[in-house]
């Protein structure tokens, strides 16, 4: 990956090492944003196993001999995670709850495909050749931009909830969080209709990085009761919600080092703005 777009990779390549070594240390699922049916035997070693892989794959982003191979792996990897928010969204269509957690996960997604389409080298294949280069970026963007509106809405449906998670200190919490949600679909709106989409992105990536160190710092892995009502105590739900916002952060900056501020009737559909023509290290 050419040196600018290098920070977005690390930022999620350390957010996916993180989640990876939670799981292993609990040797347990990300709760909601990983939805794995409860079975017996099995389950805890399947839960570490997929921790080790987050692990390897996350580091593996950070060197050239591996990124290639890593964003082989993370794609498939990424859309079973996916897959597993499908069946509460058929379920229950009208909770928009489930249909937050849907969002979260396509945008993670979105960010694997983007690397994907960038790192993994297989433009000529058959099967995956359209997944990759300018076409694999364009629907990457599509889906970051579709995935972010449900969770923008979640703050409309869920105000007063979101309100109670800013800190008590800062003022016109209510207002803070309707805005927040206001601002994310207009993002997302942006983003998938490639509308300043590069500047759509920056600001996504900037409030969720907000959220993550606002609503879900430090402070809440030592609590002693649960920063949202209903969820464990423990720092282990607030330290997973830290990394998923992280992670989905990174996802966001690498939508936006692969996107252009132009209109979509001034960018030719056959090229990728300057800074996504440039393939990676791995690549090279």
């Amino acid at each position: 990956m050419i040196r600018e777009q290098q920070p977005a990779i690390s930022v999620f390549s350390i957010g996916m090492m993180g989640m990876g070594v939670v799981s292993v240390v609990s040797r347990d699922f990300a709760f909601g944003w990983q939805p794995v049916p409860e079975f017996h035997p099995g389950c805890e070693a399947l839960a570490v196993a997929c921790g080790l892989f987050m692990i390897a794959a996350g580091a593996a982003l950070l060197f050239k001999a591996g990124a290639a191979k890593a964003s082989r792996a993370l794609l498939p990897f990424l859309l079973a995670w996916f897959c597993l928010k499908i069946p509460a969204v058929v379920l229950a269509p009208q909770i928009e709850g489930v249909w937050i957690g849907f969002g979260e996960i396509g945008m993670l997604l979105a960010g694997g495909w983007v690397l994907f389409a960038r790192l993994s080298g297989l433009a000529n294949t058959r099967f995956l050749g359209p997944l990759t280069g300018a076409r694999g970026v364009r629907g990457a963007q599509i889906l970051f931009g579709l995935s972010t509106i449900p969770v923008g809405l979640g703050h409309l449906f869920y105000t007063p909830i979101s309100a109670t998670l800013i800190p008590a200190w800062m003022p016109f919490r209510y207002w803070l969080a309707f805005g927040t949600g206001v601002a994310q679909i207009a993002c997302g709106l942006a983003i998938a209709l490639s509308l300043f989409a590069r500047a759509a992105a920056l600001v996504e990536t900037a409030l969720l990085a907000i959220f993550a160190f606002f609503v879900w710092g430090p402070n809440t892995w030592f609590a002693t009761a649960p920063k949202m009502a209903g969820t464990p105590a423990g720092w282990r739900f607030p330290l997973t919600a830290f990394l998923i916002t992280w992670v989905i952060g990174g996802a966001a900056w690498l939508i936006a080092d692969s996107a252009s501020n132009r209109l979509p009737f001034a960018r030719s559909p056959e090229r990728l703005p300057q800074r996504d023509a440039s393939l990676s290290g791995a690549e090279r």
